[in-house]
């Protein structure tokens, strides 16, 4: 019996791929699903960090783990290893439309480890975490493409070429089956990459960051009043007006009060700011104490929440800037 080396050198590190991406998709489900779960083994400082990394938006691709991808590309190129022999079964015999695998191994290989590249990069300079595990794959997917291209990628062209006329003649022999799984997959994308279903969590994070892109509060409401003054759900909120989150939170609340009728807002400055805070022993946002006062003097001219919203907006550094915001509201200059 004669050993190909080299489909079985692609066969184990496809395998411990596999491996590894299943332990990828633990841990994504882990650090975000699991409130009180420990860190994993590979989180090991504020950049080495695979809970971290997983978190992000960037750890899923049109609504789906990355992990899950990298298992698919694994489990895809194992086939390809022993499909010469599936396609020897009698019930299989479509499968022989796969003439060049280790050319289509080659292929996907390469392709695997441009996104592992363009996925490294993001890691690196824009979410500024790394994971450990991830960088193994993306060696592995480098090995198996160098090992299919015939080291160095010497014929990877061959490949690309081989890879799409041969894909079309598939295509054009199996026509309704290939309509048929275009369809599935292109139905299966479109609703994961729409509904975020798969990665809810992903899907609540993108629906707060559309609050955060708006430049305006479009839900905004003038006076002192913000929802039913007699409503019977209490909101009761603690925030200031240089916190980020507490602009994201003003726009929800804002729409929240517009969309149901029972809901009343019961507001408290409380400034990260020792200025006028007692309990900060540093200040956190600077000019917090200063906007808070501006809000509560807004409330004496019956405006509150309108001014609050152009604080949350327009970060005003002095008072020159805080009084050209009073102008929008017809304020008198003599109440600051």
């Amino acid at each position: 019996m004669i050993i190909d080396k080299k489909k079985l050198g692609i066969q184990i590190l496809s395998l411990i791929g596999f491996v590894l991406t299943i332990k990828l998709a633990m841990i994504y489900y882990v650090a975000n699903y699991e409130k009180y779960a420990l860190p994993s083994f590979c989180s090991i400082s504020e950049f080495i960090d695979c809970d971290g990394a997983a978190k992000t938006t960037t750890a899923q691709f049109w609504g789906i783990p990355l992990a899950y991808w990298g298992m698919f590309f694994y489990m895809t190129v194992l086939f390809l290893t022993f499909v010469d022999k599936l396609k020897q079964v009698k019930f299989l015999k479509f499968l022989e439309v796969f003439k060049n695998p280790m050319e289509y191994i080659g292929f996907l290989g390469t392709i695997a480890f441009i996104i592992s590249m363009i996925l490294a990069g993001l890691s690196i300079y824009r979410i500024n975490k790394l994971c450990i595990l991830c960088v193994v794959t993306y060696i592995i997917d480098f090995i198996i493409a160098l090992i299919a291209t015939n080291g160095m990628f010497k014929n990877i062209v061959e490949c690309f070429k081989t890879t799409y006329f041969d894909f079309v003649a598939g295509a054009k022999k199996y026509t309704k089956t290939f309509v048929v799984l275009t369809i599935l997959a292109t139905s299966l994308l479109c609703y994961s990459g729409i509904t975020y279903n798969f990665v809810p969590h992903i899907k609540k994070t993108m629906d707060i960051m559309k609050y955060r892109k708006m430049k305006k509060n479009p839900y905004r409401v003038n006076g002192n009043t913000l929802g039913n003054e007699n409503g019977t759900v209490f909101v009761e909120l603690y925030s200031d007006y240089v916190c980020p989150l507490c602009y994201i939170h003003n726009i929800m609340l804002h729409r929240a009060v517009k969309e149901f009728s029972n809901i009343k807002i019961v507001h408290y400055n409380y400034p990260f700011d020792k200025d006028c805070n007692p309990n900060m022993t540093y200040t956190m946002h600077k000019g917090a104490c200063f906007m808070a006062r501006a809000a509560l003097a807004s409330k004496e001219q019956g405006n509150y929440w309108g001014m609050a919203s152009l604080l949350y907006e327009n970060q005003p550094k002095d008072e020159k800037e805080l009084l050209k915001l009073a102008e929008k509201l017809n304020f008198e200059h003599k109440i600051y």
